[in-house]
């Protein structure tokens, strides 16, 4: 099965990429298409975004399509960053100007108040138009001090203290079967098992 995945983020491309191996499925980059339409993220929920997504990629290339949206969100900062995670710092912002917005906005906060998940939906959308929606949470802390060279986004202040690590810190081996992302693609793949 070919499944185009709607995102330029290749971060989120190769982990995916890297749990569906074995699955028979051939996920494609969007760096395989070139005029790919600029997709306005402008709904009010992961769903939303994750689900215009996938529907405009579908319709640009005629393909079943994987979308997803995802952030973190800070519990005392009322769930900010949230849907606009990636742009927290403002259009085209870089992890690191993420991060340190995140940050300054924690500065001062302790330790054991700085509780935050990360979310993502994931989207399946077929090329009649049906869908069926992922979800996956994954909880944590905020931490200070950036620890780790894998991962991307928040990833390096994301402290699970279970694992008593950061996402950036985890192997990705790990990362993929925990993480909010792994979990989604983990039902997803349930689901696809479940029809065939």
């Amino acid at each position: 099965m070919k499944i185009v995945f709607a995102s330029g983020n290749e971060g989120k491309v190769k982990e995916v990429q890297a749990m569906l191996v074995g699955t028979g499925i051939e996920m494609v980059s969007l760096k395989s298409y070139s005029g790919v339409p600029e997709i306005v993220e402008d709904g009010t929920s992961f769903l939303a975004n994750a689900l215009k997504k996938a529907r405009i990629i579908a319709e640009f290339t005629g393909e079943t399509v994987l979308a997803d949206d995802s952030g973190l969100l800070v519990n005392i900062l009322n769930g900010e960053p949230g849907i606009y995670s990636s742009r927290y710092a403002g259009l085209g912002a870089t992890d690191e100007e993420n991060n340190a917005k995140l940050l300054t906005k924690l500065k001062n906060i302790p330790a054991e108040k700085r509780v935050a998940s990360f979310q993502c939906v994931l989207v399946f959308y077929r090329k009649d138009g049906t869908f069926e929606s992922f979800e996956g949470n994954w909880q944590g802390q905020i931490i200070d001090e950036r620890r780790g060279d894998n991962g991307f986004g928040y990833d390096p202040i994301f402290w699970i203290p279970e694992l008593k690590m950061t996402a950036a810190e985890l192997p990705a081996d790990i990362k993929n079967k925990v993480s909010h992302r792994g979990q989604a693609v983990a039902k997803f793949k349930s689901s696809l098992l479940m029809k065939r």
